[in-house]
């Protein structure tokens, strides 16, 4: 576009500072081809529109004002009086009527399946002298800085055109004659020369200005009363308007009817694949064929298989930053392939394997979230998210769904991060704190199980002994016992939502130990025994422990004293004690503090307990339907304080957090099939063999570096597990020093087992070691006893 200062040049530069829309979204969508676009729809009107890719937002909103040209004008969005339909079931397509006593204005959205053009059908419905205006708000490259707009023409056609960098849109209208048909525009720079800035001062639309930027600008465009708008995004102006205006040379009833027949053929494949779920009520029904459009929607398309978070920006009206949702987490991603592979969808299943090997680092871990290309955004290391990869590629090869992937070198260096690194985790699943979850340690056990049968049998002996160890030591690491919690409430322990890493040498001395709280609004250091999450319900969802398991039970009564909270539409919980992710008490939106909401994603992993232990999850299921929005989107959090209408925030309704939130989807789907099977349905199926929610005895107590466990059980061979070949020379009280010497384990590390099963209760064992390509320089190394209280001796 032309720099040169004109007449025509808008004032105000460089605008308000830019803003992103409220993460309340009414509905999201794209198509199953190949165009490279994907849209929310939030109080009615087109927010977010992504291009490329489904991590870059392009545009903040395009919305609607209607006016008389005597003084009367509205704004539809802030009218807020519509409603909504999907205009076939399970569809990305959208019908929006906005009502005003003045007039009636009728939407339908799609995407052109075959171009990158969102196409929108317009109708006005009121008094002769009513118009309606389109205002557009580029937020091109994910940011509201630096963008140019322009009124320009292309081809003979008079279009709205915004650039920045290598991103430019277009937006053309045309008459239902499909004649090119934008009347009065202008560009001008937001708060100050903007359309909305006109109307609000001048009652009409009064400024022709042909250009603005670069800084925070929009578009506002006279429509005729009935007609389509394309929103097309290329390269350059030229290239968006080009398709801009050939998706609209065509009936968008065509571009519907496309949309329409291509999604309900998806919906039938997939349906073939497996047996559809019977006997729900109708809102489940519903609800189960929005989270399966919505869960496919969320794939992307230059790198297929990757999923974002959601297509949303939590809080996303207090500032610019585009926000974490818009990456992806390999453990979200995997919940949300397991979803698309637990109702037949093994194709997009593979694309996200695929996909995360590529993405894999050479020692074996992932990232805890990056980009969709692969570059880490955050840093944290978080250990389930190096397991679940693992567990994703054995449910496929345990469907005989492969396809082709060797996951075997995969697997062998996902296993011997795990090994080289746990059970302690840098963060656990809620990515705040360091220590001993019983989420991520149920995840680990999985993956070292489901991961060694394709290992070579060295190996895989070492990854099943170090499961099993890991495994009856769940209970030693990750509860208490006696606490004053405890007695207040009657029971006789609990599992902790995570315990300092120094519970593997001190035991339950260390849950008196501090776990920071940094989100909240009154931020302190809590005792680990004091910490109470949903967490400890993975391990009877895996198979590890059964639903009647007496601690399971208590920790269940604790958890539902203090994370329960019900809805008019049923139970809810809360992530864990003394959380501050979500807004503060004033209903003020999350700023880096604030106060934990109830995730409706909980109730349906709660749904998931009830299935494993025999019952109907129904009632879970519905109360995740009822906190939904109109059209079934599922949020982060729900608003669980008095009403604050001001910021619309409605006991047991969404917040501004996360809206709709892929994960949330992910479980809602998982749950409907779980009903079905009689058991969770993304049960590792090695695991649940090989345990059978039973606590195993383990043969092998394992010490290293990283994880050195201050005692053992009784009966067990002490491992020293080391980085490199070393002797290790150890005693055991006053008897005889000896020495092993480490052999591969295959898994990266070197083991020396040393024959301590015979050694009573309460026997000290202490050992040191020389590495072999040293062996004049001796390491420190550590103590063990024999049946402490660590262990529960």
């Amino acid at each position: 576009m032309d720099d040169a200062a004109t007449p025509a040049d808008a004032p105000g530069q460089p605008g308000l500072s830019p803003a992103w829309t409220s993460s309340a979204k009414d509905a999201v969508g794209g198509s199953l081809g190949a165009p490279r676009l994907w849209f929310t729809i939030g109080h009615g009107i087109v927010n977010e529109v992504y291009y490329p890719r489904i991590d870059i937002p392009q545009i903040r909103d395009l919305g609607f004002i209607i006016a008389d040209g005597k003084g009367f004008w509205s704004e539809v969005k802030r009218v807020a009086d519509y409603n909504m339909r999907f205009l076939a079931p399970g569809v990305p397509a959208y019908e929006i009527t906005h009502r005003h006593d003045h007039y009636s204005f009728r939407l339908r959205v799609s995407p052109d399946p075959r171009r990158e053009v969102l196409a929108i059908e317009f109708h006005l419905d009121a008094a002769e002298e009513f118009r309606a205006y389109v205002l557009l708000a580029p937020h091109l490259g994910a940011t509201g800085h630096g963008n140019r707009a322009a009124v320009e023409t292309h081809a003979g056609r008079r279009v709205l055109v915004a650039a920045q960098g290598p991103f430019a849109l277009a937006l053309a209208v045309v008459d239902q004659a499909q004649r090119d048909a934008l009347g009065a525009a202008s560009a001008g720079y937001v708060g100050d020369s903007d359309g909305w800035h006109d109307f609000q001062r001048n009652g009409a639309l009064t400024w022709a200005y042909d250009r603005a930027g670069p800084g925070n600008v929009a578009l506002i465009g006279e429509l005729p009363r009935a007609g389509a708008l394309g929103l097309g995004f290329g390269s350059s102006a030229t290239s968006a308007a080009t398709l801009a205006v050939a998706s609209l040379l065509q009936p968008v009833e065509n571009i519907l009817r496309q949309q329409i027949a291509e999604w309900e053929g998806w919906h039938a494949l997939r349906s073939e694949r497996y047996a559809p779920p019977i006997d729900l009520p109708a809102p489940v029904a519903e609800e189960f064929l929005v989270s399966t459009a919505v869960l496919r929607t969320h794939l992307d398309k230059t790198y297929p298989g990757a999923m974002v978070a959601s297509l949303s920006i939590p809080w996303g009206d207090t500032g610019d930053e585009r926000g974490g949702y818009h990456l992806v987490w390999p453990r979200d991603l995997v919940s949300c392939a397991g979803a698309l592979l637990a109702f037949g969808a093994e194709a997009e299943t593979r694309d996200t394997l695929r996909y995360l090997i590529a993405t894999q680092h050479a020692d074996g871990h992932w990232n805890q979230n990056q980009w969709l290309g692969g570059k880490a955004f955050w840093t944290g290391q978080q250990l389930d998210e190096t397991a679940f990869p693992v567990l994703l590629a054995a449910t496929l090869a345990e469907r005989s769904a492969l396809g082709g992937i060797r996951v075997e070198q995969m697997m062998h260096r996902a296993l011997g991060f795990i090994a080289a690194t746990g059970p302690v985790t840098g963060q656990e699943r809620w990515e705040e704190n360091s220590g001993i979850s019983p989420y991520t340690l149920a995840v680990l056990i999985a993956a070292l199980v489901e991961g060694s049968a394709f290992l070579p049998e060295k190996p895989r002996a070492w990854a099943l002994d170090l499961a099993d160890f890991w495994n009856s030591s769940i209970e030693a690491w990750c509860s208490v016992r006696g606490t004053d919690l405890a007695a207040r409430l009657g029971v006789n322990g609990y599992y902790v939502r995570i315990a300092p890493p120094d519970v593997l040498q001190r035991g339950a001395a260390a849950m008196d130990g501090p776990i920071p709280i940094r989100n909240h609004s009154e931020q302190a250091d809590v005792p680990a025994k004091e910490l109470v999450a949903v967490d400890f319900l993975q391990l009877v969802r895996f198979g590890l422990r059964q639903p009647d398991d007496p601690l399971i039970l208590d920790s269940i009564t604790v958890a539902d004293s203090l994370l329960r909270m019900e809805t008019p539409y049923g139970p809810v919980w809360k992530r864990y004690t003394a959380d501050g992710y979500g807004e503060h008490d004033d209903g003020a939106p999350y700023d880096g503090t604030g106060r934990g909401r109830p995730w409706p994603l909980l109730a349906g992993e709660r749904g998931h307990y009830e299935v494993a232990a025999g019952r109907d999850p129904l009632p879970f299921l519905l109360a995740m339907c009822g906190m939904a929005s109109p059209l079934g989107l599922l949020p982060e959090q729900v608003w669980d304080g008095p009403e604050i209408p001001a910021r619309d925030l409605k006991f047991g309704r969404p917040t501004g957090s996360a809206r709709p939130l892929a994960w949330a989807h992910a479980e809602f789907a998982k749950l409907v099939i779980s009903r079905q099977l009689g058991a969770p349905c993304d049960r590792p199926g090695a695991v649940w063999r090989r345990y059978q929610g039973q606590r195993p005895r383990a043969r092998r107590s394992f010490w290293s570096p990283h994880a050195p466990i201050g005692d053992m059980p009784q009966g067990t061979s002490l491992v020293v597990m080391l980085p490199k070949p070393a002797r290790v020379r150890w005693r055991s009280g006053d008897g005889p020093e000896t020495e092993a010497t480490t052999e591969d384990t295959g898994l990266g590390l070197h083991a020396a087992g040393l024959e301590t099963t015979e050694l009573p209760a309460g026997s000290a064992i202490d050992f040191a070691w020389r590495w072999c390509d040293n062996p004049d320089a001796a390491q420190d190394g550590g103590r063990v006893i024999v049946g402490g209280t660590a262990t529960g001796g």
